[in-house]
C-alpha cells in the first residue's frame, strides 16, 4: 500500500534562539496539525531547548545531522522558521529521500548572502544593544529565556559553517512552499525560489520576520500545502 499524507509525520525545526515549544506548540501549530490526524516531530535544534548546548563554534560546522538523526526512518514532511529552515534545506540536499514536501518559512535571498546581522545579534545577547530596536529586542528576550544559553548561542553565530549556493540546493527537488512576510528582512524570495527544482511563493500579508509563526495566513498556508489542515 503506498503512503499518504495522512501517514506521514510532520517535522517542524525552529528559528534561532527559539525553541519547538516555544515556536510550534506556543501558537497553535502542534494542536492545529494534531486535530488534523497527523503526528508531529518538534525538533529543538543543537545549541537550543532540550539539545545539547555545545560552547564550541566548530561543534555547530554540521548541525544538520543533528536533525536527520531525529528523523523516523520513513519520509517526512517538514516546517522550518528561519535558521530551522536553512537547517531542513541543508537536511534536504544532504538526503532528499528522507523528505517528501517542506514548507520553508522567514528565509529567502538570506539564505545564500550575508545580511550582517550576527555582530547585531551577539550585542543584543549581550545585552549591549539598542533596546528601543525591535530587532534587539527581540533576540534579547530569547536570550533571557530560561531555556537559553547565551554562550551556545555565540558559539553557533560564530560557527564556521560556510553559506548555502543555489547549486548546492540542486538535489531538493520534493516540491517546497516558500512563505515570506512583506516586511520580512530575509527577502527577496526570488533567489530562493529560482534555485529550487519545484518550489512556490506566497507572501505574507502585513508580516514581518518575527511575526512569521503566529502568522494565520503562514499557518493556513503551510498546512494547507501539507493536507493537514484540522477541516
Amino acid at each position: 500500500m503506498s503512503e499518504t499524507p495522512a501517514d506521514r509525520p510532520i517535522v517542524l525545526l525552529h528559528g534561532l534562539g527559539g525553541t519547538a515549544a516555544d515556536t510550534w506548540q506556543s501558537n497553535g501549530w502542534m494542536d492545529l496539525i494534531a486535530d488534523a490526524g497527523r503526528p508531529t516531530i518538534g525538533i529543538d535544534l543543537l545549541g537550543h531547548g532540550t539539545a545539547n548546548k555545545p560552547h564550541d563554534p566548530a561543534a555547530y560546522l554540521d548541525m544538520h545531522r543533528h536533525v536527520l538523526d531525529a528523523l523516523p526512518d520513513q519520509p517526512v514532511d517538514a516546517i522550518g522558521f528561519s535558521l530551522g529552515a536553512i537547517t531542513l534545506l541543508r537536511c534536504a540536499a544532504e538526503a532528499p529521500e528522507r523528505f517528501a514536501r517542506l514548507v520553508l518559512t522567514g528565509v529567502g535571498a538570506n539564505v545564500f548572502e550575508d545580511r550582517g546581522h550576527h555582530e547585531q545579534i551577539v550585542a543584543a545577547i549581550d545585552g549591549n544593544g539598542d533596546p528601543a530596536d525591535p530587532f534587539t529586542r527581540y533576540f534579547a528576550d530569547l536570550a533571557n529565556n530560561p531555556d537559553s544559553d547565551a554562550e551556545a548561542l555565540r558559539a553557533l553565530i560564530h560557527s564556521p559553517s560556510e553559506r548555502l549556493t543555489p547549486s548546492d540546493l540542486a538535489p531538493v527537488t520534493m516540491p517546497v512552499l516558500v512563505l515570506l512576510g512583506d516586511g520580512d528582512f530575509a527577502g527577496p524570495a526570488d533567489p530562493l525560489v529560482d534555485a529550487l527544482a519545484d518550489a512556490r511563493f506566497t507572501e505574507l500579508r502585513r508580516c514581518d520576520h518575527f511575526a512569521t509563526p503566529r502568522s494565520m495566513q503562514c499557518i493556513d498556508e503551510a498546512l494547507g500545502f501539507l493536507d493537514a489542515l484540522p477541516f
